[in-house]
């Protein structure tokens, strides 16, 4: 008789965002548990009727060191002693407020946006560090400015830069487990907040939200924005087992944005 196999979990951070609901989507559709974290109850209640048993919700701030004790707390409540719960991938995906410009843009608002992308990926992975297997997945969404700075988005150009660093050096201090750490370089996304970085960069030139991402498609070799569910799917890619090959790297999802080498 076989034994029985323990509960496989992805914990995701931003589950209700607009990259969060589609990557939540895909996560379950591979057969994983979803520790969904956010920090409204109510926004999680919403994402709990849709999708059933297969996610969990966890309230907790990902900003504040207190997210640690609480997320291990839910992860380990989905096993037991005897089997623990085996947490498959971690997903990092909060964002940042739309915070202007670097002319302008207030310091703690710089600070607040490095706490929650680089601080949040580093309680997120110690609340789950016991829970990892080898082929296990570090996954932090970063963006396109953090590799092309513009003089408009500057808390979430200084934020993913950041991030890029850390998520290399944690596939250098886990690699010897078997544990690979990966960033996703979406962008520009078409999302809500893309629309108001679009607003507040229209404010700077004195032009309009619709002008302005119409530049932003034509930055673009195909004319386009990358959408959340690209993300996701890049997100599931990062799951197969050849994906081992890429730790530490970027994967860029930026529709033909980026013109420098690598």
């Amino acid at each position: 008789m076989n034994a029985p196999q323990p509960r496989e979990l992805a914990v995701v951070v931003g589950a209700t965002g607009a990259f969060g609901q589609p990557i939540v989507q895909r996560l379950i559709g591979r057969g994983l548990t979803v520790l969904a974290v956010a920090r409204s109850a109510a926004s999680l209640d919403g994402l709990a009727t849709r999708f059933g048993p297969a996610l969990v919700p966890c309230v907790a701030d990902i900003a504040d060191d207190l997210a640690t004790e609480a997320i291990r707390t839910v992860v380990q409540a989905q096993g037991s002693a005897a089997q623990p719960a085996v947490v498959r991938a971690v997903v990092h995906g909060p964002g940042v407020a739309v915070a202007g410009g670097i002319a302008s843009v207030a310091t703690a608002a710089l600070v607040d946006a490095v706490n929650i992308k680089v601080g949040g990926l580093l309680r997120l992975v110690r609340a789950v560090d016991g829970h990892l297997v080898p082929q296990s997945r570090l996954i932090a969404i970063a963006g396109h400015y953090g590799l092309e700075p513009t003089a408009y988005a500057a808390a979430a150009g200084i934020a993913n830069a950041a991030l890029f660093n850390v998520v290399r050096q944690l596939s250098l201090a886990y690699g010897e487990r078997g544990i690979t750490a990966h960033t996703l370089a979406p962008g520009p996304a078409d999302t809500e907040r893309l629309h108001r970085v679009a607003a507040d960069r229209a404010r700077l030139q004195g032009s309009t939200p619709e002008a302005v991402l119409d530049d932003l498609r034509a930055d673009s070799s195909l004319g386009q924005l990358t959408t959340p569910a690209q993300v996701a799917w890049a997100v599931g890619l990062l799951l197969d087992p050849e994906a081992d090959a890429m730790t530490g790297s970027t994967l860029m999802l930026d529709a033909g944005r980026r013109r420098g080498l690598p």
